[in-house]
């Protein structure tokens, strides 16, 4: 369950631990400077609630790196993304 604000604050108030949940793995986006640099060049941020999933939709970053025809491959759908989150 998801407490407000003031519902955190009145539990706190009464004693009661308020617990925050952590995030599932797959939800969090790495912390690696391609990933970001991928997240904007699709025009998202590390930030944005379709991140992770983005770059699950992805080539492996390993791969990525590794194989350059993979990279090239990679743009004309980066650019797709950019198009969409620019208009949506």
């Amino acid at each position: 369950m998801a407490w407000d604000p003031w519902q955190r604050e009145v539990l706190e108030a009464m004693g009661h631990r308020v617990y925050a949940r952590a995030p599932r793995p797959e939800d969090v986006v790495p912390d690696d400077p391609l990933a970001h640099a991928l997240l904007r060049a699709a025009g998202r941020s590390a930030g944005s609630g379709d991140a992770a999933a983005l770059l699950r939709g992805l080539p492996a970053l390993a791969a990525l790196r590794a194989d350059p025809a993979a990279k090239r491959a990679l743009w004309p759908r980066l650019r797709a993304l950019r198009h969409g989150a620019a208009q949506g």
